[in-house]
């Protein structure tokens, strides 16, 4: 079975558009999978389109040696828009060969230790704090603490048992608290990276208000991002020590200060979604510098996002996916998830545009906060191509 043709899909989702890609082989096994260009990742679909040429008519079932050789071209770059394309490659051939063999992808990763994953409701908040993307997912504007607590109801009664926000800060103005990706100085918070008391008493304003909506039930997960230098995590960390939060999750490219922030605060630290491939992660296992490895599957691929778990195992590290994208995306991770041992919990988000289950032909199907492994060949999902059509990219 060889590769015939390689081609990319694109939509639009309200706020940033989602990406796909499409291969096709001389049999006629079509396989997708999933990849985002909106967070600072321009230009993977022109490295998927250079690289295309060099693997065309290779034998689609040899995922690893089709990875290894595309690694080998990109050496000298290695990371970036590079990894994620060899990703994007990677999950479409993985769900050729598991439609070939007539399996779910699971089984392709060793077999399926779980039927359910548990869920957080990821980003709870943070897309209703803005009037634009408000309106794309039908709900009104957040502009309250009192609007946080009627959210953490809203999460409860749900069936979900664990959610996630960002650090939002209200008064004359509302918005997400994220100096770390702000474009201009001119963005509080930047580029200093401090975290000053008035933040700390909104902070404990917030979660408070999220735990009363939500009961004791229900856990709470804080995204703190690149937002912060080591000293503001820990003292972000040290005024929420109270709330027994789930976890505790950070971004930071040193993995000695994040191994110094997991000692000093004692509280569960969850890092890493921005890294690639197990060389990367391997420094922060040896440091010991996180409780959670975070892994973007369809940053590193699936095949190699086990490698990365099977790495993490052997330092007692537990796993969770990076996974705010689309549904294909989701079913990705899902798999992902339902074969490695060392699984903590799985992301998703909830709050999205109304036409995000037309783009494909099963949706994920969720009950009482856990999703359901599929088990239908490949990710168990085809891509609705007509309903992606249906909604042009923003250009």
């Amino acid at each position: 079975m060889r590769i015939k043709n390689i081609e990319s899909l694109h939509c639009d989702a309200g706020w940033r558009n989602f990406s796909f890609l499409k291969i096709t082989t001389d049999e006629g096994v079509t396989g997708y999978s999933e990849y985002n260009e909106s967070y600072g990742s321009n230009g993977v679909s022109k490295v998927i389109e250079k690289l295309s040429p060099t693997i065309i008519g290779a034998e689609a079932l040899g995922h690893e040696t089709i990875f290894t050789r595309l690694y080998a071209m990109t050496r000298q770059a290695p990371g970036g828009i590079n990894a994620q394309a060899i990703a994007a490659i990677e999950n479409a051939l993985l769900d050729i060969k598991g439609k070939a063999l007539g399996v779910p992808c699971y089984e392709l990763l060793g077999g399926k230790i779980r039927d359910r994953l548990p869920l957080y409701w990821s980003h709870c908040g943070t897309y209703r704090m803005n009037e634009t993307t408000a309106k794309f997912i039908g709900k009104p504007v957040l502009t309250s603490i009192e609007g946080l607590v009627e959210l953490g109801s809203e999460v409860r009664e749900s069936g979900f048992t664990a959610l996630k926000c960002n650090m939002y800060r209200f008064g004359e103005n509302h918005y997400v608290h994220s100096p770390g990706f702000a474009r201009s100085t001119s963005i509080p918070g930047a580029p200093e990276l401090n975290a000053d008391s008035s933040l700390l008493r909104e902070l404990e304003q917030q979660i408070s208000a999220i735990r009363e909506g939500s009961g004791d039930e229900v856990d709470i997960l804080l995204d703190m991002n690149f937002n912060f230098k080591t000293e503001g995590y820990l003292r972000v960390i040290k005024a929420l020590r109270d709330f027994n939060l789930f976890w505790y999750e950070l971004d930071v490219f040193n993995p000695e200060a994040l191994s110094y922030i997991r000692q000093q605060s004692r509280e569960t630290i969850a890092s890493c979604e921005s890294l690639y491939g197990h060389r990367e992660f391997r420094r922060y296992f040896e440091t010991q510098a996180m409780d959670v490895a975070i892994i973007d599957v369809p940053w590193n691929g699936a095949w190699q996002s086990y490698k990365i778990a099977a790495m993490a195992d052997a330092y007692e590290t537990n796993v969770a996916p990076h996974n705010f994208y689309g549904h294909l995306c989701t079913m990705m991770s899902a798999h992902f998830c339902a074969s490695i041992p060392n699984f903590r919990i799985m992301e998703i988000d909830i709050d999205d545009v109304p036409w995000k289950d037309d783009l494909v032909e099963h949706p994920p199907e969720i009950k009482n906060g856990e999703l359901i492994v599929p088990d239908r060949p490949g990710w168990g999902t085809d891509l609705n191509e007509e309903a992606i059509a249906a909604y042009p990219p923003k250009r």
